[in-house]
């Protein structure tokens, strides 16, 4: 099995307010709000951003999640080398993390197990 697109955008910001009027202004809504400074939005059945306020201290990052719909069934392919395997997350799902040829770090998501 491989993965099946792109499930969401992480980004972090200085600003959680401008950040997430920025996408609603581009048409996303508001799906939750934290109440520490974070949220998700969504704009139709897309993948969602997920915005996270870190300290002007810290440079802003940005990850993009790809869905893998079935941890068991998933084996990447020769050549893709994986930084940590799935791993039990605190928002309820199960991530993996690998690197592209390039040193890039990608993480994949799968739903938490039962």
């Amino acid at each position: 099995m491989t993965t099946e697109g792109i499930e969401a955008v992480f980004l972090e910001t200085h600003n959680w307010g401008k950040a997430a009027k920025f996408f609603q202004g581009l048409g996303y809504e508001l799906e939750f709000s934290t109440g520490h400074n974070s949220g998700r939005l969504r704009n139709g059945d897309g993948p969602f951003v997920f915005i996270a306020e870190v300290p002007d201290t810290r440079e802003p990052g940005m990850r993009l999640v790809l869905r893998v719909p079935d941890e068991d069934a998933f084996r990447p392919a020769d050549g893709v080398e994986v930084v940590t395997p799935f791993e039990d997350t605190h928002y309820g799902t199960r991530e993996m993390t690998v690197r592209d040829p390039d040193g890039r770090e990608w993480t994949l998501s799968a739903p938490a197990r039962p």
